[in-house]
């Protein structure tokens, strides 16, 4: 039974990590291993010992914060005595592609963004950074709704004095259709004051061209899978 449990604690969906007193890992499951190669160990060990209870104990606290490249809802510490304190995080449902359509048209995806990047231009002092990932090749997109797209998270920063746009390969991530694996790529548009008003629109017109969208506070990011052949 305790083999049992500790593999199901290995393969658990959310990260879990069991420190001694110093902050040094005794124990870490599959999926923390994974969220440690983006965030500091002792940023969760700070997090453990924000969150603990006053006496020993468990104790879960609930609240929305980002570590890594993944969002959660909350967490729960616990600590039976001064030596081990373990901390597990609750990831919050991912969004998942609910459709694939392999149709479209290649397409350089960098000439793509400049025409999406001088049309937001016209009549606007915007600074536009670019941080593109130089290795892309060509893309099978659906060319004319892929520039509605952008073209409309764009607009949703009409009043920001500058506004970033990166374009990068999303590491160990992939998305399987008709048992052929495509990776993902991820196109984020960040600048300051942001209209919210289009995002309902903006999540439809991902949806039907293969791509997930998610919103923060300062920034818009799509997924897609990278359909090369």
């Amino acid at each position: 039974m305790t083999q049992f449990y500790e593999l199901w604690m290995d393969n658990d969906y959310n990260p879990f990590v069991l420190f001694d007193s110093n902050g040094k890992i005794v124990t870490i499951n599959q999926e923390a291993q994974y969220l440690l190669s983006q965030a500091d160990a002792k940023e969760l060990f700070d997090m453990a010992s924000a969150y603990a209870s006053m006496t020993f104990g468990f104790k879960t606290t609930l609240f929305d914060f980002r570590l890594g490249e993944s969002l959660y809802y909350g967490l729960t510490v616990g600590y039976l005595d001064d030596n081990n304190i373990g901390i597990k995080l609750y990831k919050k449902p991912v969004k998942r592609f609910i459709s694939f359509d392999a149709g479209g048209e290649f397409v350089n995806i960098y000439s793509l963004l400049d025409l999406c990047i001088s049309a937001a231009s016209i009549n606007r002092r915007i600074v536009f950074k670019k941080e593109f990932d130089p290795t892309f090749p060509e893309l099978r997109l659906q060319i004319e709704k892929f520039t509605q797209l952008a073209s409309k998270i764009l607009d949703s920063y009409y009043n920001s004095a500058s506004i970033t746009i990166k374009l990068a390969v999303k590491t160990g991530e992939y998305v399987k259709f008709n048992d052929k694996r495509y990776p993902i790529f991820l196109l984020s548009i960040e600048g300051g004051e942001k209209d919210t008003a289009n995002e309902r629109t903006i999540e439809q017109l991902a949806q039907g061209i293969n791509c997930v969208v998610y919103f923060k506070s300062k920034e818009t990011v799509i997924y897609s899978p990278m359909i090369c052949a």
